[in-house]
């Protein structure tokens, strides 16, 4: 019993250094409600090769160093914009059903061409998030992995928009 303890402890403690293909993290933000939430233990896959726009992610922030979660909704050459509270890439209105477009104002967001090699970001919880609206977007080098799994508190792979 004292053995498994010990191998249980090791295998948690290399998942959360990133020694291993995936890492268990908890998310310390609402920035991705209702998708993931505060407090959530979600599962970061590592060694992707490609992401495509709708991926949730886990980058470095390139402002604090921090792990963020957050959402591809642009990537490399794509001219992205928030137009009325709607991200409009490459001119087209995105259809995103689990952002509350209720509680979006009139915003307005300049068009953003992202460089080849980068990804970018936003939070579902627009309102909360602060992401590539702020610092603009993220080199493929420094987005950590996807996030495709919820393990606590409501384990199973994140829901999926249908438009």
């Amino acid at each position: 019993m004292t053995g498994l303890l010990v191998a249980l402890v090791l295998l948690a403690s290399a998942s959360v250094s990133g020694v291993l293909p995936v890492q268990v993290t908890r998310v310390s933000a609402e920035s991705m409600s209702p998708t993931i939430r505060d407090g959530d233990l979600v599962l970061v896959e590592h060694g992707a090769e490609t992401f495509s726009r709708r991926d949730v992610v886990a980058a470095t922030s390139p402002e604090t160093g921090e792990q963020l979660i957050k959402r591809i909704v642009a990537v490399g050459g794509d001219r992205v914009a928030i137009q009325d509270g709607l991200l409009v890439v490459n001119d087209t209105a995105v259809c995103e059903p689990s952002i509350d477009a209720e509680g979006l104002d009139g915003v307005w967001s300049g068009t953003t061409v992202v460089p080849a090699g980068s990804v970018f970001l936003m939070g579902d919880e627009r309102d909360l998030s602060i992401d590539s609206r702020d610092f603009g977007p993220v080199a493929l080098e420094d987005v950590d992995g996807l996030v495709r799994t919820r393990l606590w508190p409501s384990p199973g792979t994140l829901p999926v928009d249908r438009c």
